[in-house]
């Protein structure tokens, strides 16, 4: 009989996985691990006793009515400053994303046929975009405004302001569908387009449009890169504070039209193979009557700023090629300068979010390196156990796979993130909304189940926010993924030969 191969050796892994188990139950738990014998032994001796014995021990105490009152009014006063200093829960009521037109959409042979027309000259910037192009992770069905699929390009203003009315129109019509909630009534109005920035703002425009009320406070973010939707969120977050009863809408967006790159810098081409269209628009609320309603409530948000170092700041710099064509220049740095604000980001957020036996571990991993061995490898966190769902922004292939690496996520965990890259492509600030609304499309979100959001964004900035599912939500019948969600998740290979 020929010899069998030896069995792999399960019986380690497994002992190993039982004890990191129960290390993080028993540190998680240690509390009620140490309250519950507390009051086994009082409740023992409370049987032990009889009925005229626990009544003498209560006529043996002696209440002082002064002090019966002092101690009173001291625990209301301790209560009423508790409750007038907590912050207000703030609620994400609903949200809604914008689904380009199929008239917009641009497959490979059609992106790759205007760039041969628009660079007839430049042969290697063509074959360099079709590299790009690839190894991008994009599909088929991304979408370019319409005045990018004119050859040559038109972007003039008149097509910037339309591409803008379009997106954002359409995601603001729909959230006013779904919240039933009226022009009239919003209270705040945060728009957010780090390129695109006319007089009148946007937010203006928006105002203008749905004839919104004479005092609304109204925002408009520019130049603040692809995080600058999270940002949006911490600024509504900021006056939900200090305006009682009131809500804010949020619309994030990047406007492709005027800044389609017609250049021959490899470094400013490669956003002509990324960035396509989109917009998201938000209604968040600090209303107790929306707290039923609601699809999230908002638990942190960190904003981490690396600015101050020089090469983050020049890492994504919008400038002019030695041609005089404006672009977006892409250093070969982003993803080491991204994983340093990732990590000063984590840092902070952490201790919010991780639970003790985390905490603990990482806490003995540091004092380990800074006394006894600096070489030794830090414990990376396992933010598995503190989130349910992770919505990573859609920047690129490679961003997803070095968040991928470095948080040890699984294929699941990052699904959001590669099918929206991959459907919608780099939608900038609202690709966030895309991933949150996959993961509503798909049926996996609960009530309890909490989401990290994660954004990069130029300056160099690194922002996240923690949400938790107020309640169960139910598959939704529209949305951007109405028509493709059982099709996915779709294989995406490494290397799509064009």
């Amino acid at each position: 009989m020929p010899d069998q191969a030896p069995m792999p050796e399960f019986s380690s892994s497994v002992k190993l996985k039982y004890v990191k188990l129960g290390y993080q139950y028993l540190v998680n738990h240690f509390l009620s691990f140490l309250l519950i014998p507390i009051m086994a032994i009082v409740a023992v001796e409370l049987l032990r006793m009889g009925p005229e014995e626990i009544l003498n021990v209560w006529n043996s105490l002696e209440f002082d009515l002064v002090q019966v009152l002092c101690s009173s009014f001291f625990v209301i006063f301790i209560s009423t400053v508790y409750f007038m200093s907590k912050p207000r829960t703030i609620y994400l009521v609903d949200y809604s994303c914008y689904k380009p037109p199929v008239t917009c959409r641009v497959p490979f042979a059609t992106f790759m046929e205007h760039s041969r027309l628009i660079l007839k000259d430049k042969p290697k910037s063509v074959e360099f975009q079709m590299r790009i192009l690839e190894r991008s992770g994009l599909g088929e069905e991304t979408c370019l405004p319409p005045a990018i699929h004119y050859i040559p390009p038109t972007p003039t203003m008149d097509a910037a302001r339309s591409e803008a009315q379009m997106v954002i129109f359409t995601a603001m019509d729909d959230l006013f569908e779904k919240t039933g909630l009226k022009p009239k009534d919003v209270d705040i109005l945060i728009v957010n387009c780090s390129l695109f920035s006319p007089t009148p703002s946007l937010s203006a425009m928006v105002i203008n449009k749905y004839k919104l009320r004479s005092n609304i406070k109204s925002f408009n973010l520019s130049g603040m890169g692809c995080s600058a939707g999270l940002i949006s969120v911490d600024l509504a977050r900021d006056l939900l504070q200090v305006h009682p009863n009131s809500n804010a809408i949020i619309v994030s967006t990047e406007i492709i039209t005027p800044n389609y790159y017609q250049g021959n810098e490899r470094a400013m081409l490669l956003p002509n193979c990324l960035f396509r269209m989109g917009a998201a628009a938000i209604l968040m609320s600090n209303r107790r009557s929306d707290r039923w309603r609601a699809k999230y409530k908002l638990s942190h948000l960190v904003r981490t700023h690396r600015g101050a170092d020089d090469k983050s700041f020049f890492c994504v710099y919008e400038q002019e090629d030695r041609e005089g064509h404006v672009g977006i220049n892409l250093s070969k740095d982003l993803m080491a300068i991204a994983g340093e604000a990732l990590k000063a980001n984590i840092t902070t957020i952490g201790p919010l979010v991780l639970p003790a036996s985390e905490q603990l571990l990482f806490l003995l991993s540091l004092i380990g390196r800074k006394i006894f061995n600096p070489k030794l490898k830090p414990y990376i966190p396992d933010f598995k156990l503190a989130f349910e769902h992770f919505c990573i922004h859609a920047g690129g292939r490679a961003v997803i796979d070095e968040l991928q690496k470095n948080l040890q996520l699984s294929g699941e965990h990052v699904e959001a993130s590669r099918m929206t890259l991959h459907r919608f492509g780099n939608t900038s600030s609202s690709s966030l909304w895309y991933e949150l609304s996959y993961i509503e499309a798909k049926g996996r979100m609960r009530r309890g189940d909490r989401v990290w959001q994660i954004a990069f964004g130029s300056g160099f900035k690194c922002n996240s926010a923690v949400w938790k599912c107020n309640r169960t939500i139910k598959t939704p019948k529209d949305g951007p993924w109405s028509d493709c969600i059982d099709r996915y998740p779709v294989f995406i290979p490494e290397v799509v030969k064009l």
